[in-house]
Order: structure tokens, then C-alpha cells, then sequence
């Protein structure tokens, strides 16, 4: 399977985008507030007042003379909220300015924080409104339809607004009050979580109820209901009395002809016509008929909603995309799932309804929707089976990513004070199409896993074909299950981690399962691979049940096939403790060479000085490598220099002020004093606590190093002689290039540090210093300290190029990441600089050499960055709904890769390589080749060839095979 390292996922997408910076939220004081409101009798608000159309405010009973609307007003603290951190908490829509509230200018947060509130209230008795539910006159139910449907016919008469937010859009037709209707899905499961919040009994059911609703479910919990009598109290006997009338009214059955009552506001006769000819059509068809249909008929409405001209019919149109979505989701259970071919058309369908809701774009669908069509033949191989297998599941992944793309902002946010919502992603999902799909993926899944023997075995969870292995590789560790992000914090190099969305800036760890997949060729994924950390792909199921085994020790395996295995350490063979033994454990070592190096270059280097052989002479491999794409590709690579070892050694041989000993004798006594520890028998955590501690003074030394005089001249007529400029004229990258990356067998991707866009004399000035420190950051020393004999000859130089103000971004690989094929690229791009490389959830395609090529994920990330020319970075947002990567970009990048590997194999560099390249106005511009380095032991480990199944694709299986 063609996957990755999740979002890296993506979610990993969710970050701080935005205008606030929300590290500088008091999150303690709101938490305070919002348990006083739920304790208030008026919650968030102050009083009630008349809001007149001319501006004025009237008391509650002095009526506006010209027209006005009644409503509570806000606290002040509450205004003040809004204005200070952009949180708008207890939002009334009646009198709110329209702009304010699509808030274009924050990503829309006003409109997504409402949603996420709405949220919040249905699954905590309101919440922050809990006593003000029953505020009289707070909020006028018919003034907020009013607005809503004021609010929409604003909205829509923006096609750009559609195109570009078709999802954010939709979910807010189902949210915002504009008719009589209301999510009663969601207020489905709203009641049975609290109900099995209040009574642990109920669990099963409520499980049952979130993941696969049916109409039997109401017949179940009446017979709970009786089986309980005599424990329940009378709140809880009323709980369940209001949640089996939701589920009477969730299901019963939509009516097709109730459906004609949209056709009015319509003004398209065309549209119109073709949806009463739907309405019509299918009356009396059963139950599969009109699902297909009317998944086909969401997908009409999504390609044609912008021919509509009227924002009444566009509105019109919306609700019936979610009425027709309610019969799929309604109905989908008698839907006939006897064979294979039934299976494989409910997929179909349900895919097609889930495009038609805005989680996959329109050209995202197009690429996927071929691998899913119904096959007329009488049997399929298992290869194809897989085919449609991994296409289903990309229209689930690609989906659920839409959605944190969408809402994850707004939810980072609000995870600083409210836990709860941490469950809103995965409501949105359990309330859509998307969930019956994901349960229909499973079964094919399993099915397949039947046929070719590759079945997961983990632990004792139920659903296991969700589970997809990423990377090969075995760990033994304590497994951490991690609630919403893991941005910030601390983790234990021998613990095996479950993240909902990991952090970007990830230490060393011994395994990892993400819910979301994500990027293939970051930085981390890279070191991943390189260093043989077992990494697998979940469901956000999956990961409930992963929660009863967190703070277990385990045995945790990926194989080359990528099935899973995890185990109780307790039930772990003798072949497997074997593994970890002292004599297993070790892993090679590698050396930082030292022979070739030159220390006594002291003067800059132009980048067209140096090639391929300067790599661990001069400079570390970035440098060396790009003088050789410069010698190459000279119109493609901007011009720059490079400040070699031998500065850097200069440096560090000056007395620190008010001290008698060097920087470089004070760095070499730090490792001398920890192999000493080592010899007296300290405990590996006591001296890599020391090493730390000691590493982290130096940084601060470096970073307060005074600079020689005669480097500074020469730095200043480089500045003159290459780049054109006095220092501190243009902005310049100043990035790491040490001489441990890109070594044969560890790649060393990432770990240092590249300042972006630098532009002022001081701040380059000092950034060359701090990029000087940076091999002695805490996550550098970690990810290195395991496999390198000699830490203390790590050497940094640093290139420094001037930024191209990229479109967009990211990396090549000249083979197939995922299929090792060698006929084949995989490319990753993200908007603007710096993509792809730091777990952005890229949008990345393989290319064969004939020039077909295959989308493996679209991006899923919010924003990106562009170079000011002031200096420093700008972050911007983005939609998703036109790929990043042209047909003529990936011919550009297909021929560009071809003479790269002839002419660096001509010089006796083999590869493959790891390019990272970029595109300005078409035009290709390259920064950095690298040998692509993967971890040779792990895929050719006994242990996990004994796991890997031998699988006949070509195994042939009718298409009538019962289920």
C-alpha cells in the first residue's frame, strides 16, 4: 500500500495559522470564566435589550419604533474575549454583521467557532449556556432563522466563496438555523454519549449507536431500559425515553417526494428539471436503487451548484444535498451486502456521496473514482481487489483530512480550555456518509485479508483492517495513547506512541501509529525509515480501543508487507524476547569522518567553488551537493556561498569571555566527562540528563560568541561579490550543513537548523550563530546520540542562498517510496517555501518514466509560507479545490529527474536521491540533493520476513463470493 507517515498527517495541519498567536492566551482564566457561565443563570450574557436597525439599544420593554431584533447582550468579559483572542464564546446571530461573522480575514473562525460551540452545547448540557438554557428572551429562535437565511443569501451570491469552501459552507447550512429543520443525528448521539457517561452500562449500546446506527438500536435500548428498572433513576429513565424519540425521528424514512419542496426557490430550469426527474423517477424503486441514485444526484448538485444563479435556489440546493445524504445515511443498512460485487458497489456509492459532500475536492474524485468502478467481469485478482481497496481508503483518509483542514484550527484553539472538544472532528465524520464507508472499507478489508493471509494481530481490538502498516520495523515499549495534539510534548525514546496528530518537531521514539497518513518524505518520516522505527496507520476507532491497553509494555511489529502485529509483552515468543536481548539490540554505529577534513580553510567559499568531492572536506553535503547541482543545472540553482568547518573551528577556539578554558574545549568536555560517567557506571538517563544540561550552556555560549573582525569582512564582500548587495541588502536562507547528514547509512534529514529569509545585518549576524548551535539542540543530540562513536566531531558550515518566493515546494525521491520500483519518482509539493519537509500534509503523486502518473494524497494543509521582501516569513491561507502540481510540472520534474540520475551517476554518485526543489512562475529551482537512505536491517530482518506473508496477486476470486 501507498502510504505514509500521517499527517504526518495532517492534521498536522492544524496549527497556528492565524491572526493571535495562542501561546499568548490566558487559557486558565478562560477556563474559569466558562465554568462560572455554566453556573449563571444568564451564562455568557449581561441582560436583554432591543437591537434597533438605527443603532440604538432599548430596554426590554420599549420596543424599537423602525424595526429591531431582541436578544441578550453579552458580559464584557466576554466582549472582551473576542477582542483580545478573536474567541467569541455564546455567539447570537440575530443583529450580528455578516462580514464579522464569514470572518475571512481569520480563516473564517467566528462561523467555525459557532459550529464548534454548537458542539459542545449538544454533548454537555449546553455548556457554557447549561442554566442559561431557560434565560428568557436571550435568543429568539425566530430571529436567528431570520438571520440565518439572510445570512446565506449573502453568502451564496459569491460563486468563489462556493468554490473555494464547498465543505465549510455545507456544514454550515446544516448547522445554522435558516428553517425548521435540525441536526438530529448529531443529537443522537449527543444523548447516548451522556447517557453513558452518567451510566457506565450503557456503554455498549452507545458505542453501537456512534459507529453503526440502525433502526434495531431502538429496540435495544427500550430492552435495556427494561432490564435496568430497577437501577435507574428517574433522570436517567427520562434520558432514555428523549433519546428513543430522537431515534424515532432519526429514522423514519426520508421521503423522496417530500424532496420536491426544494424545486420552488430553483430558477434553473435545467437543474430543475433534472432533480424532479430524480424525485419523480424513483418513487417507488427499492432501497439500493435509491441510494445510487441519489449518491448520484448529490454528485449533480456538487458539479452543477454554481449554474444555479439565485442564492435562494444555491441555498435550496445545499439542503437538499444533506436531506438526500440523511436517506444514504438512514437507509444504507438495508442496503444488500450478500457478495463481493454488492460490497464493492455500496464502496462505490457511498465514495460518490462522500465527494458529493465536500470531503474530497472535484478533481481529487476524478483521480480516485476509476479504481472504484464495478467491475463487469466474473472474478477479480487480489491486486485489483487491493486497487480498490487503497482507493477507498484514500477517499475516507482524504476526507477526514478535509475535515481537520477545515475545523482544526478552531479546535487547536479551543483544546487550550476545553477538552470535549477533542471528539467534535470525529462527530463531523460519525454524522456523514463517511461513516457507513468507513465500516464498508472494513469489511473489504477483512475479506481480503481472508483471501491472501494478511491479517493483522493486535492486541484484542475488533476492526483491524484499518490498520495498514508505513514502515517495517519491530519495537518493545511502553504504548502511549495521546488525546487531540501532540505539539509540545515531552515523549521517551522507549515508548511506542499513539498520536491523533503528532507533533511536527518529534524526538526519537521507538514506535508510532497515527490516525491520519499524510506526508511520505518528510524530514521525520525520513528519519523514520532510515532508522527502522515501526510506523502504522489507524482509524480514529481504532484508536478508542487502543485506550484500555495505553500504559502497557508490548511488542509492536510492522512487516514488509505492512501487516501488523501487537502483543502483551507477556505473550511474546521466545523469537521475540530474543530480539531485544543485549546481542540483538545493538545496532550498527556510525562514525563521523574525519580523515578528509580541511580545518584550515578559514575564508568563505562561492557555491560554485565546491562540488560533490568537497562533501566532509570543506562543508557537510548540502553545500557540496548543490555546487554540483549548480555545475549542472547553473540556470536552475540561485547563486550563494558557503561558510566552511575551518570558520567554524576558528571560532570555537577563542576563550569564552571571563573563562580560561575554549568553546571547543569546554563542547569536547562535555563528551569526554559523559564517557567517564559511562565507565563509573551511571545510569544512561543520569548522563544524557548531564549531556543536555551542559549542551544547552553551550548553545547559549555560541549564540553570545563575539565574531572575529576578518570574517566579518569577508562575509561583508561576499555579500558585494556574490549575491550582488551589502550585507543585510537582500534576504538570505542561512542553513545547517553539518558534516553527520547524508551519510551511507543514516541521512540525518532535518535535525539542524535553516533560518528563513533573513534580511537585516544584525539578525544575519546572529543567525549565523545560531545556526552554528543548533547541532546541539535536544532533539539533534537525540536523534544522533544512539548511532554515532564520535558526537563531538560533528562539524556545522552553512550555506547561504538567497529565498525564492516559491509557489510551491518539496521533495523529490527517484524511486518509489512506498513500492521500492525504480521506474518511478515520488514527488511531494506543499504551497509555497519550505513544503513538504516538516510534515505539511503534501500533495504527492508517483510519476512513472512513460510520464503516467498516480495521485497518492492531495494537500491537506491550511496554509503555507511566502518570503516578504521586507524579510521573514508571511503565513497565508489556501483552499484545495485546483491541485498544486500542473500536468506541465510533472513533466518538468519527470525530465529534470532523468538527467539528474544520468549525470550523477556519470560522477560516480549513486542514488537514489533525495531532492528538495521548488516551482516559481513554472519555472524549476533546486536546493538540496541527497542520498535517499533507508534502513537496510530492518527490511532485511529475519524476524520480519518471518512475519511477511508470501501473497499470490494474481489469485483469482469471483466477483459473486459470498460474504
Amino acid at each position: 500500500m501507498i502510504k505514509s507517515f500521517v499527517s504526518f498527517i495532517c492534521f498536522l495541519i492544524t496549527c497556528v495559522v492565524f491572526a493571535q498567536e495562542h501561546s499568548a492566551i490566558d487559557y486558565t482564566k478562560i477556563k474559569a470564566s466558562i465554568s462560572n457561565y455554566k453556573n449563571d443563570v444568564r451564562g455568557p450574557y449581561r441582560d436583554i435589550r432591543w437591537f434597533c436597525d438605527d443603532g440604538t439599544l432599548n430596554m426590554p420593554k420599549e420596543p424599537c419604533e423602525d424595526g429591531g431584533v431582541q436578544h441578550a447582550r453579552y458580559k464584557e468579559d466576554v466582549i472582551a474575549l473576542g477582542e483580545s483572542a478573536h474567541i467569541y464564546l455564546g455567539q447570537i446571530l440575530a443583529s450580528t454583521n455578516k462580514d464579522d461573522f464569514w470572518d475571512e480575514a481569520h480563516n473564517h473562525s467566528r462561523l467555525k467557532q459557532y459550529i464548534v460551540e454548537k458542539y459542545l452545547k449538544s454533548v454537555d448540557n449546553g455548556w457554557i449556556n447549561r442554566r442559561a438554557q431557560f434565560y428568557r428572551g436571550a435568543i429568539q429562535v425566530e430571529d436567528e432563522q431570520a438571520w440565518g437565511k439572510a445570512f446565506f443569501n449573502w453568502l451564496l451570491e459569491n460563486d468563489e466563496y462556493i468554490a473555494k469552501h464547498f465543505y465549510l459552507i455545507r456544514q454550515a447550512v446544516k448547522d445554522i438555523p435558516h428553517s425548521d429543520d435540525d441536526n438530529v443525528a448529531q443529537l443522537m448521539r449527543s444523548q447516548s454519549k451522556v447517557l453513558a457517561e452518567a451510566y457506565e452500562p450503557f456503554m455498549n449500546l452507545r458505542i453501537k449507536i456512534h459507529g453503526q446506527p440502525e433502526r434495531a438500536d431502538i429496540a435495544k435500548v427500550e430492552q435495556f431500559k427494561k432490564d435496568q428498572a430497577s437501577k435507574l433513576t428517574p433522570q436517567l429513565n427520562k434520558e432514555l425515553d428523549e433519546l428513543v424519540n430522537t431515534m424515532n425521528t432519526y429514522f423514519e424514512p426520508v421521503n423522496i417526494e417530500s424532496l420536491s419542496t426544494y424545486l420552488a426557490g430553483i430558477s434553473n430550469t435545467d437543474i430543475r428539471s433534472r432533480l424532479k426527474g430524480f424525485i419523480d423517477g424513483y418513487k417507488g424503486e427499492n432501497t439500493a436503487t435509491k441510494i445510487e441514485g441519489s449518491a448520484e444526484t448529490m454528485w449533480y448538485i456538487r458539479e452543477h451548484i454554481l449554474e444555479e444563479k439565485s442564492a435562494t435556489g444555491r441555498l435550496a440546493l445545499f439542503d437538499l444535498s444533506l436531506k438526500l445524504e440523511l436517506l444514504i445515511t438512514k437507509q444504507i443498512n438495508e442496503y444488500p451486502e450478500a457478495t463481493l460485487k454488492d460490497l464493492i458497489s455500496k464502496i462505490c456509492y457511498l465514495s460518490h456521496a462522500s465527494a458529493a459532500s465536500g470531503y474530497t475536492e472535484i478533481w481529487e474524485w476524478q483521480e480516485v473514482k476509476g479504481a472504484l468502478s464495478v467491475s463487469d467481469a466474473s472474478t477479480l485478482t487480489l491486486e485489483t481487489l487491493n486497487v480498490i481497496l487503497e482507493a477507498a481508503r484514500k477517499q475516507l483518509e482524504w476526507g477526514t483530512g478535509k475535515n481537520s483542514a477545515v475545523f482544526g484550527d478552531v479546535v487547536t484553539l479551543y483544546e487550550g480550555f476545553e477538552p470535549l472538544v477533542h471528539s467534535f472532528l470525529d462527530d463531523r465524520i460519525r454524522g456523514s456518509v463517511a461513516l457507513p464507508l468507513g465500516n464498508s472499507i472494513g469489511k473489504l478489508g477483512t475479506f481480503i485479508s481472508s483471501e491472501s493471509a494478511l491479517n493483522n494481530r493486535v492486541l484484542s481490538l475488533e476492526n483491524q483492517s484499518h490498520i495498514h502498516g508505513l514502515n517495517p520495523g519491530y519495537a518493545k515499549g511502553t504504548l502511549i495513547v495521546v488525546d487531540g495534539s501532540g505539539e509540545n510534548m515531552e515523549v521517551d525514546p522507549n515508548n511506542i506512541y499513539i498520536f491523533e496528530r503528532p507533533p511536527s518537531d518529534l524526538k526519537p521514539i521507538a514506535g508510532i501509529l497515527t490516525v491520519s497518513e499524510g506526508n511520505l518524505v518528510s524530514h521525520v518520516q525520513l528519519l523514520a525509515r532510515n532508522l527502522g522505527i515501526p510506523n502504522a496507520a489507524i482509524s480514529s476507532d481504532n484508536i478508542q480501543e487502543f485506550k484500555k491497553h495505553s500504559g502497557q509494555v508490548v511488542f509492536y511489529a510492522v512487516s514488509n508487507k505492512g501487516t501488523v502485529i501487537m502483543k502483551q509483552e507477556s505473550d511474546m515468543t521466545a523469537d521475540e524476547q530474543l530480539l531485544f536481548s543485549k546481542a540483538e539490540q545493538r545496532h550498527d554505529m556510525i562514525t563521523v569522518p574525519v580523515e578528509k577534513i580541511r580545518l584550515d580553510r578559514t575564508t568563505i567559499l562561492n557555491l560554485r567553488e565546491v562540488n560533490a568531492h568537497s562533501s566532509g572536506i570543506y562543508c557537510g553535503p548540502k553545500a557540496a551537493n548543490l555546487g554540483e547541482l549548480k555545475e549542472n543545472f547553473p540556470d536552475h540553482v540561485v547563486e550563494g556561498f558557503v561558510i566552511p568547518f575551518g570558520i567554524f573551528l576558528n571560532h570555537m577556539k577563542q576563550t569564552i569571555p571571563n573563562e580560561t578554558t575554549t568553546y571547543w574545549d569546554y563542547l569536547n568536555s562535555i563528551f569526554n566527562d559523559a564517557r567517564q560517567m559511562k565507565n563509573d557506571g551511571k545510569s544512561a538517563k543520569e548522563i544524557e540528563s548531564f549531556q543536555l544540561t551542559e549542551l544547552s550552556k553551550l548553545r547559549k555560549l555560541i549564540i553570545d560568541m563575539p565574531l572575529l573582525d576578518g570574517f566579518i569582512s569577508d562575509l561583508e564582500g561576499n555579500f558585494e561579490s556574490v549575491l550582488g548587495t551589502e550585507l543585510g541588502g537582500t534576504s538570505v536562507f542561512l542553513r545547517s550543513d553539518t558534516n553527520m547528514e547524508d551519510l551511507k547509512s543514516f541521512t540525518g534529514a532535518g535535525l539542524n537548523l535553516t533560518l528563513f529569509n533573513v534580511l537585516e545585518r544584525n539578525k544575519i549576524i546572529e543567525g549565523i550563530k545560531t545556526v552554528w548551535a543548533s547541532p546541539y539542540t535536544e532533539r539533534s543530540f537525540k536523534w544522533r546520540q544512539k548511532y554515532l562513536t564520535n558526537p563531538e566531531n560533528v562539524y556545522p558550515s552553512i550555506v547561504v542562498i538567497p529565498g525564492v518566493n516559491n509557489d510551491f515546494s518539496g521533495v523529490m525521491i527517484t524511486k518509489g517510496v512506498s513500492t521500492g520500483k525504480t521506474d518511478e519518482i515520488t514527488v511531494a509539493f506543499s504551497r509555497g517555501v519550505g513544503g513538504a519537509v516538516d510534515g505539511q500534509a503534501a500533495e504527492t503523486w508517483t510519476i512513472k518514466n512513460n510520464g503516467n502518473h498516480h495521485l497518492i494524497s492531495p494537500s491537506r494543509e491550511p496554509s503555507y509560507l511566502s518570503l516578504p521582501s521586507t524579510g521573514g516569513t508571511k503565513r497565508n491561507v489556501t483552499t484545495f479545490e485546483t491541485p498544486i502540481v500542473s500536468s506541465k510540472n510533472k513533466q518538468t520534474v519527470n525530465a529534470f529527474s532523468k538527467e539528474l540520475v544520468k549525470k550523477m551517476e556519470n560522477k560516480g554518485i549513486l542514488g537514489p536521491y533525495d531532492v528538495e526543489l521548488g516551482f516559481k512562475d513554472d519555472k524549476l529551482w533546486l536546493f538540496q540533493v541527497r542520498p535517499f537512505v533507508e534502513n537496510k536491517n530492518a527490511k532485511s530482518s529475519t524476524y520480519l520476513e518471518s512475519i511477511t506473508p508470501k501473497v499470490d496477486l494474481n489469485k483469482k476470486i469471483s466477483i459473486n463470493s459470498p460474504l
